[in-house]
């Protein structure tokens, strides 16, 4: 007996068929998604706090730079802040600041210390910040830019980098400790 010719044919799935499976794939990745190699503390972070803020000054770029980089000035732009005013003033250390860039700076009675990390004069200013009573080797990135606005200066400020939870505390302490006394001061 001989066998019969079968006809093969290639089977492919229908269009019908296409979509259902693709829908059922697309489900289950949904239902048991793929676990992605690699150790919880090399994900991305998409809750860091971050600060921006742009206060305007009635000053030139030039001398909100100087209001900002120069010891002496930054000295007299302190004074200003509430905590002297009252008295309560956080140690007798002076303002120090090293205009070289990599050069260091303690203000506020060395409460707040860090390194330039980038300084175009008249234009912008990058520090690796902290305040000295954050863990050991912890520091923020503060960057600000001078933007001419009219007569006046703007500062578009980005502050990132710091402890979790601090968000609020910190932009509160720019606004009192930085803007308003440097209003202040350029005043």
């Amino acid at each position: 007996m001989k066998a019969p010719i079968v006809a093969v044919r290639e089977a492919r799935p229908s269009r019908r068929q296409a979509i259902t499976c693709g829908v059922i794939a697309v489900g289950g990745l949904a239902l048991f998604p793929l676990q992605v190699c690699g150790r919880p503390e090399e994900e991305v972070s998409h809750s860091a706090e971050a600060i921006h803020q742009e206060p305007v000054f009635k000053a030139s770029r030039k001398r909100v730079y100087e209001a900002l980089t120069d010891a002496k000035q930054f000295d007299k732009v302190e004074r200003f802040s509430a905590d002297m005013q009252d008295g309560k003033a956080l140690d007798a250390k002076p303002t120090e600041i090293n205009r070289q860039m990599g050069g260091t700076f303690a203000l506020f009675g060395g409460h707040i210390v860090g390194r330039l990390l980038d300084l175009v004069p008249h234009e912008r200013i990058v520090q690796a910040w902290r305040v000295v009573d954050w863990e050991p080797g912890w520091y923020s990135i503060a960057r600000f830019e001078l933007v001419e606005k009219g007569s006046g200066t703007k500062i578009v400020f980005d502050h990132t980098g710091f402890p979790n939870g601090l968000g609020q505390h910190l932009a509160d302490g720019w606004k009192a400790h930085y803007w308003d006394t440097l209003e202040k001061y350029l005043a």
